[in-house]
């Protein structure tokens, strides 16, 4: 990417229960100075007022900016606008269905395909348990196309004392994926972070 670039990310908080990483990404990458590009499904929507005492416009007013999730218009709808990819957090089932298969019903999944296509880093945090066999050859296939599949799933051996720590943790793992240091990782054998 051109370094006179800002730093861009697609975010997609999709409706699988687990907003709160998506949320939290918003904030942890505001942190790091780089440029958000949200989108959150209707389904992401009913979650948030069901897991959170948030608003739908205090979650958009976390990225640098935000889209209807049928605004297909978008900029994240064209592989000529320049992203460092997209994370999908959380990723529900239905929506790494519609990236696996490339029929798309909205803008989160169609900003999705086009980070595949232009094989950018595309990130989806799979939020479903237990997995049968269907959902397992969907991530295969994701995998085969260049996805990432990142399910949350806490590291104990950070001996994480707070839910924020489990959370961060996994996010923090998830942006070492683009190269951007969030600090929030304890690394396995590695001494802590200063600064």
């Amino acid at each position: 990417m051109n370094q006179d670039l800002p730093t861009r990310i697609a975010v997609g908080i999709s409706g699988a229960s687990g907003v709160i990483y998506g949320i939290r990404l918003l904030d942890l990458l505001a942190t790091l100075g780089v440029e958000t590009h949200l989108v959150m499904t209707r389904a992401a929507e009913m979650t948030l007022a069901h897991e959170t005492d948030m608003k739908i416009a205090q979650v958009r007013a976390k990225a640098s900016h935000a889209y209807s999730a049928t605004d297909i218009a978008a900029p994240l709808a064209s592989g000529s606008f320049r992203t460092a990819g997209m994370i999908v957090a959380p990723c529900s089932i239905r929506s790494m269905s519609e990236i696996a298969t490339g029929v798309t019903s909205g803008l989160l999944t169609r900003a999705a395909d086009v980070c595949l296509k232009e094989r950018r880093k595309t990130v989806l945090m799979v939020r479903e348990t237990p997995l049968h066999a269907g959902h397992l050859a969907t991530m295969s296939r994701l995998t085969e196309m260049g996805a990432i599949i990142a399910p949350p799933v806490p590291a104990f051996y950070a001996k994480p004392k707070t839910f924020e720590d489990m959370v961060d943790h996994s996010l923090g793992r998830v942006l070492d994926l683009f190269g951007l240091e969030s600090g929030r990782v304890k690394r396995w054998k590695e001494p802590p972070q200063t600064g």
